[in-house]
């Protein structure tokens, strides 16, 4: 019996809105990056992207338990030596909300080429508008 590999006439690519407000982060982070995997499909397929498009709304009212806001610490760097930078999640909170969800749900996905092309496919917004009406997105209840 062949394996399955899925065609392109197969890959249907859908359009998904999820509003994030009320919602904890590293749970809605979770549902973000299956959809994004194409893990909820049948013809889920590890080397391929059979993923879907994620819009996320409201990244401003998402909530972190615990001491998150304070003590959970987002770190990069310049490129300069002693280049290491690091800021709150507070802080990211107030400044760039759509960065804080961002990075929850791309330290979920594949660190590889595929992995990057689904990165691609993540839309997030601070407020409730987004540009992509005509792409008739489904909106997802949490």
């Amino acid at each position: 019996m062949k394996s399955f590999i899925p065609g392109e006439k197969e890959m249907q690519k859908q359009w998904h809105v999820i509003d994030a407000e009320g919602q904890i982060l590293g749970r809605l982070a979770t549902r973000v990056a299956r959809l994004l995997t194409g893990k909820n499909k049948a013809i889920y397929t590890p080397f391929l992207d059979t993923g879907d498009h994620v819009i996320v709304i409201n990244a401003e009212k998402v909530r972190l338990t615990g001491k998150k806001l304070k003590n959970k610490i987002y770190r990069h760097h310049t490129g300069h030596p002693g280049g290491l930078r690091g800021v709150s999640a507070g802080v990211l909170m107030e400044r760039r909300p759509e960065r804080l969800v961002q990075e929850a749900v791309f330290g979920m996905l594949p660190k590889t080429k595929l992995g990057r092309a689904m990165r691609k496919k993540l839309r997030v917004y601070r407020g409730p508008h987004h540009p992509h009406q005509a792409q008739r997105p489904n909106v997802l209840v949490p």
